[in-house]
């Protein structure tokens, strides 16, 4: 497909720079010219190397792992650019670390999401475009145009093109049943819930499966797997109940700790994830199949550039 661009830059930082570069190829846009440097002690220093005085930016970093320091480059840029006179600051944040913070679970703690989006905000950023937020409450906690796009169409198409039978999906806790339900819909296939007293993946006498399983194909879908505890807890029960091979998809993989052994040991037949979040060459095993996310996002930044609806590519 080929975007109308004009008047646009694309810049990238850290933590995501091949996503960045294929965005920009799909515009058909060269790559913003900057550099990230540190002083002997840390401290991040940017420069940006051409003129975009009146330019609509586009800055495409992730916020993760390691999350402070993307952060912070995230941060520093967005002042740059502004300190630089470009004309708008788009932030595209294909994985918003800290959503996980989204409210406050006990006496005396932080809603650390908030406070990211305000420092975002104080920053200078006049736009977010994110992909699949842990609480879709975290688009209220910005002042400015937030568009959250989804992975779940990706993530279907695939599993469609397989042609599986006896699919159903899976919701491995109440906060993915509407992942779940969306992904059911596009397959059209049946639903099945876990209801869960526990996340420790050494206690499945404390979950139930809510739905028909038994002899079924399962795909689990939630927006992100970290250690891979709730993912590994969530198979073992559905082996139980008798189902016969099992699938798992997530738009972040965060893959810390020592997911990707657990994953490498487990009964799933294949895992797939987005590249919303940079995979490393150590993460990339047999199992874990990655699908792009550079297309969305380069139709969205398309059609915010040239002023179009991007409703569709919300849901």
């Amino acid at each position: 497909m080929t975007y109308n661009i004009s008047k646009a830059k694309v810049f990238t930082l850290n933590s995501n720079p091949e996503l960045a570069q294929e965005i920009a190829d799909l515009l058909g846009v060269q790559m913003g010219k900057s550099s990230v440097k540190q002083f002997s002690d840390g401290e991040i220093q940017i420069n940006i190397e051409e003129t975009i005085r009146d330019y609509d930016t586009y800055l495409v970093q992730s916020i993760s792992q390691p999350g402070n320091q993307h952060i912070m480059e995230l941060l520093i840029m967005i002042d740059a650019l502004k300190r630089a006179s470009a004309k708008t600051i788009n932030v595209v944040i294909p994985y918003y670390g800290y959503a996980r913070q989204d409210r406050k679970i006990g006496d005396r703690q932080p809603i650390t999401a908030t406070l990211i989006a305000n420092l975002l905000e104080t920053a200078g950023a006049s736009r977010v475009m994110t992909v699949d937020l842990h609480a879709d409450q975290l688009e209220g906690f910005f002042n400015i145009p937030v568009d959250q796009l989804s992975g779940i169409p990706l993530l279907s198409d695939y599993f469609a093109e397989k042609h599986l039978s006896d699919v159903v999906v899976v919701a491995p806790d109440n906060s993915s049943a509407l992942r779940a339900r969306k992904l059911a819909s596009r397959l059209n296939v049946p639903i099945a819930f876990m209801d869960r007293r526990t996340y420790e993946p050494e206690s499945p006498h404390a979950v139930n499966v809510i739905g028909e399983v038994e002899g079924r194909r399962a795909i689990i879908i939630d927006d992100m797997i970290d250690t891979g505890g709730n993912l590994m807890l969530t198979t073992t029960v559905l082996k139980e109940h008798g189902v016969k091979e099992i699938y798992a998809c997530f738009t972040h993989a965060v893959l810390s700790g020592i997911a990707v052994e657990r994953i490498e040991r487990s009964s799933i037949k294949e895992l797939v994830v987005t590249n919303t979040i940079r995979l490393p060459e150590k993460k990339q095993i047999d199992k874990i199949t990655g699908l792009s996310i550079g297309p969305l996002l380069a139709e969205a930044i398309s059609r915010v550039q040239n002023k179009e609806s991007i409703d569709e590519l919300m849901h």
